[in-house]
């Protein structure tokens, strides 16, 4: 995921620096965070914190760098996750063609869309019975265009019961027939940035595969965020 690769890309730059103190403080000062706030959700004193970006204590060592790292990811989720959207931007970072996220139990369909604050659009009855075990976020125009087809049931990961969500969809219709014509099935479809479905072919092969659309106005980083309590 995107957002693993920034960490790796903070961690490496603070072990490798030279001044590794200096580099903790650049980043915890990029992210607008205080060193109190910081130590508060570390549970370690502000002095700390001070004592490692002037190097009073010895460079930091792996874990300890992790442990700042996610700290600083959190505290910035915390509040709508604004730096981080703004470093995979100006990073040039892309999202992959495909992020498979599996939830260690099931989840019910109802439950998902109203957590990603979805509208079903098809087959709304079907919502009531089914469970998921995990999604899928996919960029729909890489996935149709660039992902070949015995790639296709990759998508699913180990259990096919879950939640296609593409993005940036235009009309919907391009995800459904590449559903209708490959193996394995989805359980649901969720279209991202669309407020209606009403290509009248994608309707269609909902209603022959019986798996319900919904959609839903927020974006990509939203969805995660909201569904993270469910990969617990």
């Amino acid at each position: 995921m995107v957002t693993d690769e920034l960490k790796k890309r903070i961690a490496g730059e603070i072990a490798l620096s030279t001044n590794p103190g200096s580099t903790m403080k650049k980043w915890r000062e990029l992210f607008g965070i205080s060193q109190a706030e910081l130590a508060d959700y570390l549970k370690i004193t502000p002095s700390t914190i001070s004592d490692y970006e002037n190097n009073r204590r010895k460079s930091p060592g792996i874990q300890v760098i992790k442990r700042f790292v996610d700290a600083l990811i959190a505290l910035d989720e915390r509040r709508g996750g604004m730096i981080l959207k703004k470093l995979i931007v100006e990073t040039g970072e892309e999202e992959p063609i495909f992020e498979l996220h599996d939830f260690p139990k099931p989840v019910k369909a109802k439950d998902f869309v109203r957590a990603i604050e979805g509208k079903v659009i098809t087959n709304k009855r079907r919502i009531l019975d089914i469970k998921l075990y995990g999604y899928t976020l996919l960029d729909s125009l890489k996935a149709i265009v660039s992902l070949p087809v015995e790639e296709f049931p990759k998508i699913y990961g180990s259990n096919p019961e879950r939640a296609l969500i593409f993005t940036k969809v235009s009309i919907g219709r391009s995800p459904m027939v590449a559903i209708r014509v490959s193996s394995p099935k989805p359980a649901i479809v969720v279209y991202q940035g669309l407020s209606d479905v009403r290509d009248p072919v994608a309707r269609k092969i909902s209603e022959i595969e019986k798996i319900p659309i919904v959609v839903t106005d927020l974006d990509t980083y939203e969805i995660k965020m909201k569904l993270k309590k469910y990969e617990r």
